[in-house]
C-alpha cells in the first residue's frame, strides 16, 4: 500500500461497494481531504460532507465495519499521512509534496489501466458519435478544450461545449439531432451545478455519457454512463490535474483506434500546416 497517495489508497477501499448517493458524497469529501480522514470524528466528517452524523455510520457499515470508529481506526492503521516520510526520513516541502501527490496519482492512473477494456470501450462510443460534443464547465473547461483541439484533427465534427447558461441544453439538442449518440465529460471540483444537470439532460435526450471525474463518487457519477475516474492533487492552494489530463489523452488515443482514417487525417495535417508554414522547426 505504500506505493500510492492517501487518497487514491481511499478510492481503492471505497470501489466495489453499492453506495447510495449520500454516501457518496462522504466518500467523495473523505478522498478529497484524504490526509486528514483518518483524524476526522463523525461528527466532523458529517459537517464537512454536508450529511447526518448517522449517515456516517450507515457508511462505515456499508463498507463492511462495525461502525465509524473501526473504519477510522482502519485508515491510520493503513494510510497514515505521514509515516511513508518517518520510514526514510526523508522531508519535503509544500511544493514537493504536491509534485509527489501528482506522481502517485499517475501511477494510481496506470494501474487502473492495466485494465484497458473501459477505455477502449469509450474510445469507440466517441468515435462512432457524429458529432461528438465535448462538455467542461468552470475548471474543467481547460481539459474540455484541449481534448477537443486534437480530437478535433481526427474526428470529422468535434463541439467543446465549455459555456453554462441557457444556451447549454440548446446545444445539447443541436447535437442530438445532428447525429451525436455519445458525449464526452471532464468533471472536476468544485462540481458546477450545471455540469450535473447538463449530463441529466444529455441521457434523457438519449445520449452515452462518458466521464473522465476525479473520482468514482463525484456528483456526476450518476449521470455517467461510463466514468472513469483520474484522482486530482489538492495539497495547493487550487487543485492539480495531471491525471485527468494525461486520462484525457490515452482516450483520444483509444479513440484514433476506432476512427480508420485518423492517420490519414493527422497527415493530411501535416502537409497542410507545412505548406501554410503553421509551426516554426
Amino acid at each position: 500500500m505504500s506505493g500510492s497517495s492517501p487518497a487514491a489508497r481511499l478510492q481503492r477501499l471505497f470501489e466495489g461497494h453499492r453506495l447510495t448517493p449520500t454516501q457518496r458524497r462522504i466518500a467523495h469529501c473523505m478522498v478529497r481531504r484524504a490526509a486528514d480522514a483518518p483524524f476526522l470524528s463523525s461528527v466532523e466528517l458529517a459537517e464537512l460532507a454536508g450529511v447526518s452524523q448517522p449517515s456516517v455510520t450507515r457508511f462505515a457499515v456499508a463498507l463492511g465495519f462495525d461502525g465509524y470508529p473501526a473504519l477510522r481506526r482502519h485508515l491510520r492503521e493503513v494510510a497514515p499521512a505521514e509515516a511513508e516520510q518517518e520510514e526514510t526520513g526523508e522531508r519535503y516541502n509544500e511544493y514537493q509534496q504536491a509534485v509527489r501527490a501528482e506522481i502517485e496519482n499517475l501511477q494510481h492512473l496506470s494501474d487502473v489501466l492495466a485494465d484497458p477494456a473501459p477505455v477502449e470501450r469509450a474510445g469507440r462510443l466517441l468515435a462512432d458519435s457524429r458529432p461528438l460534443p465535448v462538455l467542461g464547465l468552470r475548471a474543467a473547461s481547460s481539459q474540455a478544450r484541449g481534448f477537443g483541439y486534437f480530437a478535433a484533427k481526427v474526428h470529422p465534427d468535434v463541439r467543446v461545449l465549455d459555456e453554462g447558461g441557457s444556451m447549454l441544453a440548446d446545444r445539447i439538442d443541436s447535437a442530438r439531432r445532428a447525429g451525436a449518440t455519445a458525449l464526452m465529460c471532464f468533471a472536476l471540483p468544485r462540481h458546477p451545478k450545471e455540469s450535473v444537470d447538463a449530463l441529466a439532460y444529455a441521457r434523457d435526450q438519449g445520449l452515452t455519457v462518458v466521464t473522465v471525474a476525479d473520482s468514482a463518487f463525484a456528483p456526476v457519477a450518476k449521470h455517467s454512463d461510463l466514468l472513469l475516474p483520474a484522482a486530482i492533487g489538492s495539497g495547493l492552494s487550487f487543485d492539480t490535474v495531471c491525471a485527468p489530463m494525461l486520462l484525457g489523452r490515452v482516450l483520444l488515443e483509444a479513440m484514433c483506434d476506432g476512427l480508420p482514417d485518423a492517420q490519414a487525417r493527422l497527415e493530411e495535417f501535416d502537409v497542410r500546416a507545412a505548406a501554410r508554414g503553421l509551426f516554426v522547426e
